[in-house]
């Protein structure tokens, strides 16, 4: 594919949407209206869904990297004459700063081209693609721009080059020598009643993407290990959040497949509770505590009252009805077959939500006292549905899309939606509210020791009652069901990492074909929490040297070949390096004890910036 692989891509955003660009200089992805909106550059999916190149004529080699705190790319190309750096950004709003950043931004994507050194001939090709490739539009010269609309979308190109256009496409060449500089920007407004894409500088939307960044970025203080990995990571979630809502998306890609040619290729556009659950920890860790009401509070308003199924995930809006369908026009990445937009998980029972709605809930407590009603309505339902369905089985946190089971995993997390309910006391409940709570949770936990634990394998399994393993059991010393060195876990974790590690890259499953990257930095706090330091931070570096050159990781990876895999760049993938980052931290500070059996509180970690008596650690 001219897209080249997954991992050459570098990630810009804007608080509303993202650019996937390629190390050619190829911009491969963009949904301008928001995250999970139609496409208008889809490179990704098929050749002809859409690009904007600028690059070198002839051979060429590049280098790139981030400006430093930012999401601002610059990519230096060098040739036989000379050399030039293209440095691309997404526009924020002008003068944002802080925690404004990417609440307003204009949907601007700027590229500007300067000559380092000698002399480079260089070729633009602007290839628009409205609606996942399937209109095109023709261009139409009003003032400077070149405008194409088609359905709903309207997007202005502005050159500082003359530019040849036929058949919905602009393309032309142009020297750049030492000192120069060449300013170009494409603009999106919705073709109705918005009026025409903001005008902007190209230079100057640059300046003010720097300066925006490193603003947000100079609010958060990380001073654990790993400082450079884990704000980087914390960067790149910030990238992956729908600012006007407070969504994150687990990635801001569709259909990129987990196994190349395969067809578990999925579109992860939307927000996840359990990933929401695991942002805020990974907030928390490098001090970003002022997200907390902005996330809580589009949890709450997205889930709302439920009767029946709790949804699992939502568009950055709220939306619920995610239904899945096929685009039959688009070869998918690599040939990857069927390219899916939409997602039915929506409607899958997953027992896990509870739990995670309440540890993210137990573990920000601070901020959410007193308790907004919305918020207590919403834990409420949570503990409620834990009690009523924990029973039940469901489609588990890798949403499977076959029967329905009795997933270990989605037990443990009904189980912490109760623990923490029976923490949180009068807060949530009356004195026989919290009884109940407790009777349940107990019940759980009895049922998983039992019905969860395989004798033959001496280790917690996927399902009740059978002997497969399965990655997903690592969260039972994570959110302090059983200690890690207890010895049916330790000998869970020993058997895990014997029999689907390979590489350093842990796996769901026996037969899953990649590394799952969070799973692997699950292992790595196991591994700590076990005692085993020094082979958890050697696994910790293992997994970090596996991010691309730009520090980003997808949803999985290939332990053989090295291959960047599954939607791109990953939000889970990211959090799971921040939290196995903390937990190192903890250790290597003395404040990392290891988890204590249920019902007791561990010392205060008030000192450190941890909530007193956290269980969570």
């Amino acid at each position: 594919m001219g897209c080249g692989r997954i991992a050459d891509h570098g990630f810009l955003a804007d608080g509303r949407s993202a650019v996937l660009v390629d190390r050619a200089g190829s911009v491969n992805w963009w949904c301008p209206a928001r995250f999970d909106a139609p496409s208008v550059f889809a490179r990704l999916l098929d050749d002809d869904a859409g690009h904007w190149v600028i690059r070198p004529e002839g051979r060429f080699s590049t280098e790139r990297a981030y400006l430093t705190d930012t999401l601002v790319l610059r990519t230096v190309f060098t040739t036989a004459n000379g050399s030039v750096a293209v440095i691309d950004a997404l526009a924020l709003e002008p003068g944002a700063r802080g925690h404004e950043v990417g609440l307003r931004s204009p949907r601007v994507l700027a590229r500007v081209v300067r000559g380092l050194s000698g002399e480079v001939r260089l070729r633009l090709h602007y290839r628009p693609r409205f609606e996942y490739g399937r209109m095109a539009a023709q261009l139409v010269r009003q003032d400077d721009a070149l405008v194409a609309v088609a359905a709903s979308a309207r997007l202005d190109l502005r050159a500082t080059i003359p530019l040849v256009c036929e058949a919905g496409e602009a393309s032309g060449s142009f020297t750049v020598r030492a000192g120069e500089t060449r300013g170009f920007t494409v603009g999106y407004a919705p073709a109705y009643g918005a009026g025409p894409p903001a005008m902007l500088d190209a230079e100057q939307v640059i300046d003010n993407a720097v300066a925006g960044w490193r603003s947000f970025m100079g609010l958060h203080d990380y001073r654990g290990l790993y400082r450079d990995q884990v704000l980087r990571s914390a960067l790149v979630v910030q990238g992956m959040t729908y600012r006007p809502s407070g969504a994150m998306v687990a990635a801001p890609t569709m259909s990129l497949p987990e196994e190349l040619g395969g067809e578990r290729n999925y579109d992860y556009r939307y927000g996840w509770v359990r990933d929401f659950s695991f942002t805020l920890e990974a907030l928390w860790r490098v001090a970003c505590t002022d997200e907390v009401n902005l996330q809580i509070g589009w949890l709450a308003r997205s889930m709302g009252v439920n009767e029946g199924i709790v949804p699992i995930m939502y568009g950055v809006e709220g939306e619920r009805d995610l239904t899945e369908h096929h685009l039959d026009h688009l070869a998918g990445y690599a040939g990857s077959r069927p390219v899916l937009v939409g997602n039915d998980a929506w409607q899958q029972r997953q027992s896990d939500v509870p739990g995670e709605a309440l540890a993210a809930a137990w573990l920000m407590r601070e901020h959410l006292d007193p308790m907004p009603p919305p918020v207590r309505q919403l834990l409420r339902a949570m503990i409620e549905r834990a009690e009523q369905d924990w029973h039940l089985p469901d489609a588990g946190m890798w949403e499977a899309r076959g029967a329905a089971r009795h997933y270990v995993s989605s037990k443990v997390q009904c189980w912490t939606a109760l623990d923490r309910a029976v923490r949180f006391g009068s807060r949530l409940g009356s004195e026989a509210d919290v009884a109940r709570w407790a009777a349940a949770r107990d019940e759980v936990r009895r049922a998983v020791l039992t019905r969860g634990w395989s004798d033959r394998l001496a280790a917690f399994t996927a399902a009740f009652d059978t002997d497969e393993l399965d990655a997903s059991v690592l969260l039972m010393p994570l959110v302090g069901f059983l200690p890690a060195d207890e010895p049916r876990m330790r000998s869970t974790i020993r058997l895990i990492e014997d029999r689907l590690s390979h590489n350093g890259l842990l796996r769901r499953w026996e037969g899953d074909p990649a590394g799952f990257v969070i799973c692997s930095f699950w292992l790595v706090s196991c591994l700590a929490l076990t005692g085993e330091r020094d082979r958890a931070g050697q696994l910790f570096e293992r997994l970090a040297d596996r991010a691309n050159d730009l520090g980003l990781f997808a949803e999985q990876i290939d332990p053989y070949s090295g291959e960047a895999l599954g939607n791109f760049p990953q939000a889970f993938s990211h959090i799971g390096l921040i939290n196995a980052a903390g937990d190192l931290t903890d250790l290597d500070a003395g404040r990392h004890d290891l988890p204590p059996a249920p019902g007791r509180l561990i010392p205060s970690f008030q000192e450190s910036g941890r909530p007193e008596n956290d269980q969570r650690r």
